[in-house]
């Protein structure tokens, strides 16, 4: 029986060579690096707050031209839904926090006119490598565009477009919905011309023989109170 003592991996079990192992010096001069660049970002902001101006991310050279943003802002996106957030998280605006939060410049906006302004503002801008700039089209470039929309019109046609057993069920259906239109609208006539008759019976009054409407022989009824059962005439049969 071997007296050796090692790990169900047949290595030494002090053996730590499977560790990470990270260079000191390169870290070093990284976390250099970094100093420097926030003391000169530091020292250019206070250089624009004295001068009156904002400060904004200097260009590195790789920026492209701004362009018409290709899609929709979704400013409901999160309507109804719960999101955790962690405590203290973010503080102000800084980090992430509950409300519009943009990745780009590490922000957060409690309501949907600030976050606007912050996409088209020119601080979003230079973080996502954008100039602010826009670029003069030429005519090819607007032929080009004229050539995409049409584009995407015909293929939204082709998408929209169905076969004809499609085409025939669906105006079935549409028959059959103004059918059940008509149907019902019949009824309810129906039932108007009814209540409107059963109001009608209930103005009646019985008289003798005869079922006459309320208030239609005044005259005549006023005239048999009195005894007078009729007028004399002047012509001679």
């Amino acid at each position: 029986m071997s007296d050796n003592k090692g790990s169900a991996y047949g290595q030494p079990a002090t053996d730590t060579s499977f560790r990470r192992n990270y260079d000191l010096d390169e870290y070093a001069e990284k976390a250099k690096i970094r100093e420097a660049t926030e003391k000169e970002e530091a020292k250019a902001r206070y250089e624009a707050k004295m001068a009156g101006k904002k400060y904004y991310k200097p260009m590195t050279g790789d920026e492209t031209h701004t362009r018409a943003r290709r899609q929709v802002i979704d400013l409901e996106a999160n309507v109804g839904k719960t999101v955790l957030v962690p405590a203290g998280a973010g503080q102000g605006k800084r980090g992430r926090g509950a409300g519009f939060y943009c990745s780009a410049c590490d922000l957060t906006f409690k309501d949907n006119i600030q976050w606007v302004e912050h996409v088209n503002s020119m601080q979003h801008l230079r973080n996502i490598g954008e100039t602010g700039e826009v670029k003069k089209a030429t005519a090819e470039d607007v032929h080009q565009r004229i050539a995409e929309v049409w584009e995407r019109l015909q293929e939204q046609k082709k998408a929209a477009a169905t076969t004809l057993k499609e085409r025939l069920d669906m105006r079935e259906e549409e028959a059959t919905k103004e059918r059940e239109a008509r149907r019902l609208k019949r009824q309810e006539d129906l039932a108007k011309k009814k209540a409107e008759k059963e109001v009608a019976d209930k103005v009646k009054v019985e008289y003798g023989d005869d079922v006459r409407i309320e208030g239609e022989h005044d005259e005549d009824d006023m005239m048999a109170a009195m005894g007078i059962t009729g007028f004399g005439t002047s012509k001679k049969k």
